[in-house]
């Protein structure tokens, strides 16, 4: 795999490599038009990179710019970001939570990289495709914001990937399909309830996920505690191919703590198996759950976490 923007920094199946070379190629423009002022600083980290192997920010002299703002990044970070950018180098691991950067020669396979790149058309009709199989169906915004594409890319992507136009009750807009999936029958269910991140693909598009979940969500890390709804970090419960509660974890030793749990009564069962599995992702081997929402569901649902193994 590899990391690369897609709708936001994201992991991406080394595969796909080529079909973002539109959006490198659009980075290398961008950069040529109005930001020399890095150039030589790029060298210097590309030969750094050649002769010192994958390093991070922070073994090329840090990515901070010292002023004392976190997000405020140094030259060299700055110069490291564009060539990610741009394709000339490349991201596949991580060390902590810092970038491993590499030359791209070194960690992308030959045969991928010897293809004729695609050109921006072509690019985006595999991004729209690609967007389509994985949404099931999808609006214009809805397939041009999986992979972040202009509204015009998507546009012709739709076009040139040849999706079928379809109407979907309760939308307004007009939407489109894969061919194959409308013709093949539907794929037998198989559901394991399942804590989701709250950046998962499923609930990015935050009007999507409104429009067909009928699930609003809201990341309130950023609010001040006394006016949050939900908690800091809250992770929704998808069980049976639906949002059916919501979780405010936090991992204490090795006890992972629910500080607010809400879920519906039919998804207990659910709630707790999706409970006790999240601990085991964080080495704990016990759960509490402090707040439970409807308080009536406190009693059977710590009774389901216990039958669970928790």
């Amino acid at each position: 795999a590899f990391e690369y923007w897609a709708h936001a920094a994201c992991v991406l199946p080394l595969e796909e490599w080529p079909w973002f070379e539109s959006r490198r190629r659009r980075f290398r423009e961008r950069r040529a038009r109005s930001d020399r002022s890095t150039e030589a600083l790029r060298r210097e980290v590309l030969a750094r990179i050649a002769d010192l192997g994958p390093v991070t920010a922070a073994d090329l002299g840090g990515a901070k710019s010292g002023n004392g703002v976190w997000w405020d990044w140094s030259p060299l970070k700055v110069a490291i970001e564009q060539l990610l950018a741009s394709g000339e180098v490349a991201c596949v691991e991580r060390r902590g939570w810092r970038r491993v950067y590499e030359l791209t020669e070194r960690v992308v396979p030959a045969e991928l990289r010897a293809q004729a790149p695609p050109d921006d058309l072509g690019c985006a009709a595999h991004l729209v495709a690609l967007a389509a199989e994985r949404l099931g169906v999808g609006t214009l915004g809805d397939l041009a914001d999986y992979f972040r594409l202009p509204m015009a890319e998507a546009r012709a992507g739709i076009v040139a990937a040849g999706l079928t136009p379809v109407v979907v009750e309760g939308w307004r807009q007009p939407a489109w399909a894969e061919p194959a999936a409308l013709a093949a029958p539907p794929p037998p269910a198989r559901f394991r309830p399942v804590l989701l991140s709250p950046f998962d693909s499923l609930l990015w598009d935050r009007r999507r996920a409104e429009r067909t979940l009928g699930f609003v969500h809201r990341l309130e890390a950023y609010v001040p505690r006394a006016l949050r709804e939900h908690g800091y970090f809250v992770m929704p419960l998808l069980a049976g191919g639906r949002i059916r509660g919501r979780v405010d974890p936090v991992r204490r030793g090795r006890t992972l703590v629910a500080r607010r749990v809400s879920v519906d009564r039919a998804a207990v069962p659910a709630m707790a198996r999706a409970l006790v599995e999240a601990a085991t992702w964080v080495g704990c081997d016990a759960v509490v759950m402090e707040e439970v929402v409807p308080t009536e569901l406190a009693v059977p649902l710590r009774a389901e976490v216990g039958a669970a193994g928790g």
